[in-house]
């Protein structure tokens, strides 16, 4: 790799560090901690002291400091932002107070006189991120504001500073199709129901358990509102949607002279419901609606310069030549450019599990039709099948390490912390590495807690951890305070279920869902 590697990874850097930057005033940050507090803790919220300052390691990591000692009873919590300040809470609560906050539930039992600590900690990577576009159908699909402010302050806690953003941008395309000449009825074949977005949004189907109501769109976009000022009152950068390049089959109306495909059946869906029409990407048209759906969605909402496309989501490029597949990647993210000069295009890295068709040249021309830096890949499925070493780390582009583990909002008892532990150091110490951060990227949330606390703790570290060790201290967090038995319980389920990377393992372990039987045999649960 040499000189000219090094040079494009520090002119990367220096990007990545320049959008880093949050726009909200650290006063309204320590003001958005402080709301947190008095949500999480309404009793003792006045014993903390939360100071955002972002000099004070001076680097950009996400990091903070914790300073309680006898003779004050306040607890002083200083981060280099509203998401580090919170971080830093949470991190007080569960390894001094021995608490513990999940996505549905907490454990608080503070003791009566909050213990002395004094830590600085410092992530080890950029960026954490958060959520995967199916989570939206799986789990989220009918939240209301009070939820989505519960989940957002769990973000903060767990020092997310990159989280997906999508609710409401079918209210965006609506006017952007619209004012190119598309009626209601013709978008009412195009968009999906509520809960069917995910698949909609990256090209699966059309129509299915449609249509939006107008009610819907007035709602979503309200609600992204909260959302988006929630998430950067901490200084998060939400990562909003882009243009895939789909459109209504009725777009040929409009414009009958511009080429147009049918994307690939997904599922065996009928012919109503399936393969929305894709334009090419040298058309003119791809890039300006693009442009125009930035444009239009800054207007409303603002942007942070994070926007997340995903055009091969489980089917195939109806050309399999890189020049194709090179061309549609630049379309894409000419759309955003043009519309923001300081885009950065996170990718799922989902497609790339279809292997028999992602070879090597294939990846690269996808890739590499951005420029470097320009584009995060998410490595979405590290702690199973991980791609950044088959495609050189993502041929010189950065890449977040993430935890999968759920497919389906299904509710399994599964897991490979060994793995996961390994899995993110290796990351990090791999050849000319352009990991920038780890994530949580499972398709349903409320299960497994034990998988993605594991995960968010092992952002903080450069080595591998005791597993052991770790799961009994989630015993004593999770249930307020040291129990022989529970620590054993844990330990057996961590040998058991959270230690197995066989493929069969995971349809094996879904107790919750499954009909009752008497099938399983001793060595299956002992």
């Amino acid at each position: 790799m040499g000189y000219p590697f090094l040079l494009k990874s520090l002119q990367r850097l220096i990007l990545l560090i320049g959008l880093c930057q949050a726009y909200t005033s650290e006063s309204n940050q320590e003001k958005a901690v402080r709301d947190l507090l008095i949500h999480l803790i309404p009793d003792v919220y006045s014993n903390f002291e939360i100071t955002v300052d972002p000099t004070i390691f001076n680097d950009d990591q996400i990091s903070f400091k914790i300073l309680k000692t006898s003779e004050n009873s306040t607890v002083k919590i200083t981060g280099n932002s509203g998401v580090a300040a919170a971080w830093g809470v949470h991190h007080y609560l569960r390894n001094f107070c021995n608490c513990h906050i999940s996505w549905d539930g907490d454990q608080l039992k503070l003791p009566e006189i909050l213990p002395n600590a004094s830590v600085e900690l410092r992530s080890a990577d950029r960026y954490r991120y958060y959520q995967n576009v199916c989570t939206f159908g799986y789990s989220s699909a009918w939240w209301n504001w009070s939820r989505w402010e519960r989940e957002i302050d769990w973000m903060a806690l767990q020092g997310i500073n990159l989280p997906l953003a999508f609710i409401g941008q079918e209210a965006i395309f609506k006017r952007v199709f619209n004012n190119l000449g598309l009626s209601d009825a013709e978008l009412e074949e195009f968009f999906v129901g509520p809960a069917f977005l995910p698949w909609g949004r990256m090209g699966n189907i059309r129509g299915w358990g449609g249509p939006l109501s107008d009610s819907w769109h007035i709602r979503t976009v309200k609600l992204q509102h909260k959302i988006l000022n929630r998430m950067r009152s901490f200084g998060m950068k939400p990562v909003l949607p882009a243009f895939a390049g789909f459109v209504p089959r009725n777009i040929s109306r409009i414009y009958p002279d511009h080429e147009v495909a049918k994307a690939e059946r997904w599922n065996n869906f009928d012919d109503k419901y399936c393969c929305p029409s894709l334009l090419h990407p040298e058309d003119p048209l791809f890039a300006q609606i693009g442009e125009r759906f930035i444009s239009e969605m800054t207007k409303e909402w603002g942007t942070d310069h994070f926007y997340n496309c995903d055009m091969f989501n489980e089917i195939r490029p109806v050309n399999d030549t890189p020049e194709y597949i090179r061309s549609v990647g630049q379309s894409v993210f000419t759309g955003m450019k043009l519309a923001d000069s300081k885009a950065i295009w996170v990718m799922q890295g989902w497609l790339f599990t279809d292997r028999g068709f992602w070879t090597e040249e294939r990846a690269k021309a996808l890739l590499t039709s951005v420029p470097s830096g320009k584009m995060i890949v998410l490595d979405l499925n590290s702690d199973g099948s991980p791609f950044y070493k088959k495609f050189d780390s993502y041929y010189g582009q950065p890449f977040i390490w993430n935890t999968l583990h759920n497919f389906g909002g299904t509710s399994g008892m599964y897991g490979y912390l060994d793995s996961i532990g390994m899995g993110i150091i290796e990351a990090r110490s791999y050849k000319n590495s352009t990991l920038v951060g780890t994530g949580l990227t499972m398709e349903g949330i409320n299960q497994n807690y034990i998988v993605y606390d594991f995960t968010l703790d092992m952002g903080v570290r450069d080595s591998v951890t005791d597993v052991n060790h770790w799961v009994k201290n989630y015993a004593t967090q999770r249930y307020g305070e040291y129990n022989e038995f529970t620590d054993r319980a844990w330990l057996l389920l961590k040998r058991v279920l959270y230690s197995n990377m066989e493929p069969s393992y995971r349809a094996r372990f879904l107790p919750i869902t499954q009909r009752p039987s008497l099938g399983y045999v001793p060595s299956d649960i002992i």
